[in-house]
C-alpha cells in the first residue's frame, strides 16, 4: 500500500534554481551502458486497493487491456491478481511491504518460500519483470533500513537458485528527500546518513544490472517552492529559453522539474563512483482535487502533467545529463483510493474513478499505444442520475438550442426516439454537443447535470 505523499516528501528541499539567457553549447556528458535499458522505456501505472468496490481481478485484467497499459506496479503480491495476468502480455512489479521485510532479511528460508509462492508459482505464464522490496523506507519507516539489504540479497539468492536472476530485477523505492542539495543537479548527494544503506546497495545494483527506483512528484517540489518554482516548470510546458533552468556547473538546461530530477539522482550516484544504474520512476503524478490549501490540484493541471509526462517518455526525451537514456515511469496510479485518509488529495491521484469513468481525459492520441483514455470517440457526455425532469428539460433545450447540437435523431420516428424519456434524450444531446465542441472542457457540464463516461449514449 502506498505511504502518504504528504509524509514522504515533507523533507524535501528544493531550493536552487537559476533562469538565465543562455544560449551555449552544454558540455559533453558520459552515457549510461545501453544494456542496461534494452527495451524501449515505457509508462505504466501504479495499482492501488484503498479502493471502494475495486474491480474483482479478471475484470481489472480486462480494463488494463482495455486501456492498453502494458505494465503495472501493485504494492504486495495479490495472488488473485497474479493469476488473472497470467498469460497476457502486462508486466507486473510485485512488492515486499515493508512489514515483511523483518522476517524476509533475517531468514534465508523465508526469502525462498516467499519468492517459490509469489514469483515461481506464477512465472513465465505471469510476466513479472521486478520486485519492489519495502516503499521507501529510508525515509518514513528509518527503523528498519538496516533490514533493507539483507532482504534483498536473501530474495536475490532465492532468484539465483531458481535460475530467474536475469529475469527479474530486485530493488527499493526512494523518496526523493534522500537525495539533498537537488538543484542545481550537478552539487546533488545522497544524505550521507544513510550512506550504510545506499552504499551497498548502489553496488548490488550495478553488479546485478538492476534500477535505482525513485519516487520522483513535480507537484511537491512546486507545492513546497512556490514563487521558485514556476508552475510551467513542473508541468512540462513549453518555455522559453528565459524560463529554463540552468545548472550553472554543467550550463545544462532543464525545461522540466522532473529531468532535474532524476539527474539528480545520476549526479548523487556518480559521487559514488556508480555510473551504470538506470533509475526507475517507480512513481509520479499530479492530484486532480485538493482542498482548499492545494489549489493548483485540478483536472487541469494533472492532465497537462500526465498527458505531457507520457509524450516526454514516449518520445524517448532523455535527460540533459543523459539524453540516450529515457528513464521509464509508473503513474501514480489508476484509481482514486477514495478510501484514503486526508488530506482530499490523496484520495484524488487516479486516472479513474474505482468504477473505470475517467478522472479527467488525457490528450495522448496519436504518442503511442499506451492508454485509450484520451480525446477519441471512446469518452461520451451523458446526463447524470439523480436530477428531476424539469432540470434536464432545460438542459436538453439549451443543448438543441442554443448549443446547436444534433438533435434530429431524436425526433419521434427517428433511430434514436427510444428509449422516449428526457434522460435518454439529454444524454444524446449533451453528447452530440460535446463532440461537436471538440470534447474541450467544460463543454460535458449542463449546470452540474451532465458526467463523462466510456459508455456510448448511442447504443442501446
Amino acid at each position: 500500500m502506498a505511504i502518504s505523499k504528504l509524509t514522504r516528501t515533507n523533507t524535501l528541499l528544493f531550493f536552487f534554481f537559476f533562469f538565465f539567457f543562455l544560449f551555449c553549447t552544454e558540455l559533453p556528458t558520459p552515457s549510461l551502458a545501453q544494456e542496461n535499458q534494452s527495451d524501449q522505456p515505457y509508462v505504466g501505472v501504479n495499482v492501488g486497493t484503498d479502493v471502494s468496490n475495486l474491480l474483482p481481478p479478471s475484470q481489472l485484467v480486462s480494463f488494463l487491456q482495455l486501456q492498453k497499459i502494458t505494465h503495472i506496479r501493485i504494492y504486495d503480491a495479490n495472488p488473485d491478481i497474479l493469476k488473472a495476468l497470467s498469460r497476457t502480455k502486462i508486466r507486473v512489479i510485485i512488492s515486499v511491504p515493508n512489514n515483511q521485510l523483518l522476517a524476509i532479511g533475517s531468514s534465508n528460508t523465508t526469502a525462498a518460500s516467499w519468492i517459490d509462492r509469489n514469483v515461481v508459482s506464477f512465472y513465465p505464464d505471469t510476466l513479472i519483470t521486478a520486485i519492489s522490496v519495502g516503499d521507501e523506507v529510508l525515509t518514513t519507516v528509518p527503523s528498519s533500513a538496516p533490514l533493507i539489504l539483507p532482504a534483498i540479497q536473501s530474495l536475490y539468492s532465492a532468484l539465483v537458485a531458481s535460475n530467474l536472476h536475469q529475469h527479474i530485477k530486485i530493488s527499493t523505492p526512494h523518496a526523493a528527500s534522500i537525495i539533498l542539495d537537488p538543484f542545481p543537479p550537478s552539487q546533488a548527494f545522497f544524505n550521507q546518513s544513510f550512506s550504510s544503506v545506499i552504499v551497498p546497495l548502489l553496488q548490488f545494483l550495478s553488479r546485478t544490472g538492476s534500477p535505482l527506483m525513485m519516487n520522483l512528484y513535480p507537484y511537491y517540489v512546486f507545492m513546497q517552492n512556490k514563487g521558485v518554482v514556476p508552475i510551467d516548470n513542473a508541468l512540462f510546458k513549453p518555455l522559453t529559453p528565459s524560463k529554463e533552468m540552468v545548472d550553472p556547473n554543467t550550463l545544462l538546461h532543464y525545461t522540466n522539474v522532473l529531468d532535474a530530477m532524476v539527474d539528480a539522482a545520476y549526479f548523487s550516484m556518480k559521487n559514488l563512483n556508480i555510473t551504470d544504474v538506470v533509475v526507475l520512476v517507480t512513481e509520479t503524478g499530479w492530484p486532480s482535487k485538493g482542498d482548499s490549501k492545494e489549489p493548483y490540484a485540478t483536472k487541469d493541471n494533472a492532465d497537462t502533467y500526465n498527458s505531457n509526462l507520457i509524450s516526454h517518455i514516449l518520445g524517448h526525451g532523455g535527460t540533459p545529463l543523459h539524453p540516450e537514456t529515457t528513464s521509464s515511469v509508473y503513474i501514480y496510479e489508476l484509481f482514486n483510493e477514495d478510501l484514503r485518509s486526508p488530506p482530499v488529495s490523496e484520495a484524488n491521484w487516479g486516472l479513474f474513478y474505482g468504477n473505470t469513468t475517467p478522472a479527467y481525459l488525457l490528450h495522448v492520441s496519436g504518442i503511442g499505444t499506451f492508454m485509450a483514455n484520451d480525446t477519441t470517440n471512446q469518452t461520451y457526455c451523458i446526463a447524470m442520475d439523480g436530477f428531476d425532469t424539469k432540470t434536464l428539460q432545460a438542459a436538453l433545450d439549451w443543448a438543441c438550442g442554443p448549443g446547436r447540437a444534433n438533435c434530429s435523431e431524436i425526433q419521434p420516428g427517428e433511430s434514436c426516439y427510444q428509449p422516449n424519456n428526457v434522460k435518454s434524450h439529454a444524454s444524446y444531446a449533451f453528447d452530440s454537443y460535446f463532440q461537436k465542441e471538440g470534447k474541450a472542457p467544460g463543454t460535458c457540464d449542463f449546470k452540474g447535470v451532465a458526467m463523462i463516461t466510456t459508455t456510448d449514449p448511442t447504443r442501446k
